[in-house]
C-alpha cells in the first residue's frame, strides 16, 4: 500500500473513493467528484475499545497538503496511545470555543439554512447516467421561512447555549396568543396551532443539528418537555354544485379583472386535482412528445415539485385539455407569468381568491377584492378545490383507492384489505394511468353536467351574500 500523494489529491475523480496511507496507519483521504479531498483517521478508542473515525480537515495546498495532515494524524495517535479519548477532547474544545465566541442563535440559523440548501447528489436521471443535484433538504425554503419568521425575531440575539426549554415554551405560547411580532407591526394569527407546530419543528431541527457531534454549538437541545399542542381541526371546506357553477361561470364574466391565466389555472386545478405548485409550474416539455394533441394526453410532474417526492403521471381529461390549450398558447409554461418568461407564482391563485388588504388607521381594509368576494362565495383556498374534486368523485361512486391515486396519496387499503406502506414505496411502481384516466374523465363529465345545469340558485346565493 503506497503513501498518499499530493498528486492523487489534485487529480479529478469521477466516483467517490478512499486512499489509505502506508506510513501512518489509519490515515486516509476521501476523494469525491463534488467535494474537495478530506482527511480522516481511523483509530481504536482506548477507553471504549470501539473502532472510530476522526475527521481531520480539508486538503488545501500548499499550507495543508498531505505532509501537514500526516503530521496532525501522528499527533493524535500519540494522544491515543497515551489513553486519551480524542473525540471527547475535541467536543470539549468546540464547546469552549463556542462559549468563548458566544455563538448566537442568529449565527446558527444562518449556518443551518446554508447547510440545508446546499446542493448535493440526489440520485441519477431516468437513464441512470447523469447525477442529479438538489438541496440537502427538499423543503429547505419552508424551514428557512419558519426560522426567520418565528425563531429569529425572539431568540436571534441570544447565546445559543443559554436558550432553555422555557424560552421555547414561551415562544410557543406567544404564537398561540397572537403576540409574537414577525414583521414590523405584524403579529402571528391568534390561536394558530399550525404556526406553533411549524415553529416547533423548525427550532427542534435547528438545535438537534447544532448539538450533533462535529458541531457541538449546544450540549443538548432545549426542545424537550414542551407543552403539548391541541390537535388541529380538520379542514372540511368544499364547494357544492351551486358554488361550482357560480365559480365556473363567474370566471368567464367580462367584469372580472383577474388575470385570465389565473382564472384558467383555478379551473384546471378543479379538473386535474393537482396541487398549486404542481400545476402552476407545468412546462411544455412535461406534456409529452405530442403535447396536448396526444390521443392520451398526460402531464408528468417531476419529483422536485411533488410533496411526497415522487414523480406524478397525471392523465388529462378532455375538459383539462380544453382549459390547458387556451392557457398554453405559444409560451413555454402552461400558466405563464406576466412576461411569459417564467410561470405564475405559486401563490397566484390563493391571492386571486382572497384579494389583498392594507392597514389603514390600525384596521385592515380591502385593497383589491378577491374572486370569492366578487362572486359572493364563502371563502375557500386552492387546496379546497382538490377536496371538492375528490368529493365529486366519491359522489359518482369512484372507489376511494382510485381517488387516492388521483390525489397522489399513499394507499393504505383497497378492496382486498390493508396495504403495506413499503409496497407502494419500494415495490409497486405502476402509476395506474388507466385507472386515473377513467376516474378523471368521469370527474370532467360530472363537472360539465353541473356547469350546464340552470343557474337558478346563482341569484339566490348572490342575494344571500
Amino acid at each position: 500500500m503506497p503513501n498518499i500523494t499530493n498528486k492523487q489529491c489534485r487529480k479529478a475523480v469521477t466516483a467517490r473513493s478512499k486512499i489509505y496511507d502506508a506510513e501512518c496507519s489509519g490515515l486516509y483521504v476521501s476523494l469525491s467528484p463534488t467535494a474537495p479531498p478530506t482527511f480522516s483517521l481511523k483509530y481504536t478508542c482506548p477507553i471504549t475499545k470501539e473502532r472510530l473515525t476522526h475527521w481531520l480537515g480539508v486538503y488545501q495546498e500548499p499550507e495543508r497538503g498531505v505532509d501537514y495532515w500526516r503530521k496532525e494524524a501522528w499527533k493524535l495517535k500519540v494522544k491515543i496511545n497515551a489513553g486519551e479519548d480524542i473525540a471527547q477532547s475535541a467536543r470539549q474544545a468546540r464547546k469552549l470555543q463556542a462559549k468563548r465566541s458566544g455563538i448566537t442563535v442568529d449565527q446558527i440559523i444562518d449556518e443551518r439554512i446554508a447547510w440545508i440548501s446546499e446542493l448535493v447528489p440526489k440520485g441519477r436521471d431516468k437513464d441512470g447516467i447523469k447525477i442529479k443535484m438538489g438541496p440537502r433538504k427538499k423543503d429547505w425554503a419552508n424551514m428557512a421561512s419558519h426560522l426567520n419568521r418565528f425563531v429569529r425575531p425572539r431568540l436571534g440575539k441570544r447565546i445559543a447555549s443559554e436558550v432553555t426549554k422555557h424560552d421555547i415554551a414561551q415562544l410557543q405560547a406567544d404564537i398561540l396568543a397572537g403576540t409574537l411580532i414577525i414583521k414590523k407591526g405584524k403579529t402571528t394569527k391568534k390561536g394558530s396551532i399550525s404556526s406553533a407546530r411549524h415553529m416547533r419543528k423548525a427550532v427542534s431541527g435547528l438545535f438537534n443539528w447544532a448539538a450533533e457531534a462535529g458541531r457541538d454549538y449546544v450540549q443538548t437541545s432545549p426542545c424537550v418537555n414542551l407543552p403539548p399542542l391541541d390537535a388541529e381541526p380538520p379542514r372540511k371546506r368544499k364547494l357544492n354544485p351551486d358554488e361550482i357553477r357560480i365559480l365556473w361561470h363567474g370566471l368567464e364574466r367580462p367584469d372580472i379583472t383577474i388575470d385570465r391565466r389565473i382564472c384558467l389555472a383555478i379551473k384546471f386545478a378543479l379538473a386535474s386535482m393537482l396541487r398549486s405548485l404542481e400545476l402552476l409550474h407545468i412546462h411544455r416539455d412535461e406534456l409529452g412528445r405530442n403535447g396536448l394533441n396526444s390521443e392520451l394526453p398526460l402531464v408528468v410532474i417531476p419529483e422536485e415539485r411533488v410533496k411526497a417526492g415522487r414523480e406524478i403521471h397525471q392523465p388529462l381529461s378532455d375538459l383539462a385539455v380544453e382549459i390547458a390549450k387556451e392557457a398554453l398558447g405559444n409560451y413555454p409554461w402552461l400558466f405563464a407569468g406576466r412576461w411569459g418568461t417564467e410561470p405564475l407564482n405559486r401563490k397566484a391563485m390563493a391571492c386571486a381568491l382572497r384579494g389583498t388588504k392594507k392597514k389603514v388607521g390600525g384596521k385592515m381594509v380591502t385593497k383589491t377584492m378577491g374572486l370569492c368576494e366578487l362572486l359572493g362565495l364563502k371563502p375557500f383556498t386552492p387546496h379546497d378545490l382538490r377536496r371538492t374534486a375528490a368529493s365529486l368523485m366519491g359522489n359518482i361512486k369512484v372507489p376511494r383507492s382510485t381517488i387516492s391515486l388521483c390525489l397522489d396519496h399513499t394507499i393504505k387499503s383497497d378492496d382486498h384489505g390493508a396495504v403495506s406502506a413499503v409496497t407502494g414505496l419500494h415495490y409497486d411502481q405502476d402509476p395506474r394511468i388507466g385507472e386515473k384516466r377513467e376516474a378523471l374523465q368521469r370527474l370532467a363529465d360530472e363537472l360539465r353536467r353541473i356547469i350546464a345545469e340552470p343557474a337558478e340558485a346563482q341569484e339566490e346565493m348572490r342575494q344571500a351574500a
